[in-house]
């Protein structure tokens, strides 16, 4: 099968950005941006079943660092549809090799670049533009009994954030500090 989606490996374990391969004729263009054989094949969770989107009205905004705890752990792929976002992930596995570590990737609009966050890895981002909207496709349904989260200017992480920090919601202020 011929791939129209390339995975560049993060420095996280099992995160991936993901770059859509446009074949392009006088038309426009055409980009896959999902295929559960592609996905698998790289080892990737391939099961989708539900899609989000968000939209932030303000420059600045932070929002995160959000996950669902177990048994109801997600993986997700990002992209930004409109504006432009820091896009941050923090690795929460205690087993994994890049524990407590965070990667930042910037994703624009036009740009058609995607991360894939793994199951129990903490995701966020603050953004760019006034006006941004951010699509999510996750492998889990959302629980609300199983949301968790860690805060976003928790010094266990050190986050560097490009912006000032404009707006956070009160719930994610509230999380404790990070306790391994």
């Amino acid at each position: 099968m011929l791939s129209l989606v390339v995975f560049r490996p993060t420095p996280l374990v099992g995160a991936f950005v993901v770059e859509p391969e446009p074949r392009r004729d006088v038309r426009g263009f055409f980009a896959r941006t999902w295929c559960q054989e592609e996905f698998a094949a790289q080892g990737l969770n391939p099961g989708l079943v539900q899609c989000s989107l968000t939209f932030t009205e303000r420059r600045g905004t932070v929002r995160g660092m959000h996950y669902q705890g177990s048994p109801h752990q997600e993986a997700k792929l990002v992209r930004c549809v409109r504006g432009g976002i820091h896009d941050v992930i923090i690795d929460l596995r205690s087993h994994s090799p890049t524990f407590r570590r965070h990667f930042a990737v910037e994703l624009r609009e036009g740009s058609y670049r995607m991360l894939y966050v793994p199951e129990g890895v903490a995701h966020g981002f603050q953004t760019l533009l006034d006006g941004t909207e951010v699509t999510y496709q996750m492998s889990e349904f959302h629980r609300p009994e199983a949301e968790r989260g860690v805060r976003w200017d928790d010094p266990a992480f050190a986050i560097p954030w490009p912006e000032p920090v404009s707006l956070v919601s009160d719930r994610d202020r509230s999380f404790p500090d990070f306790r391994a």
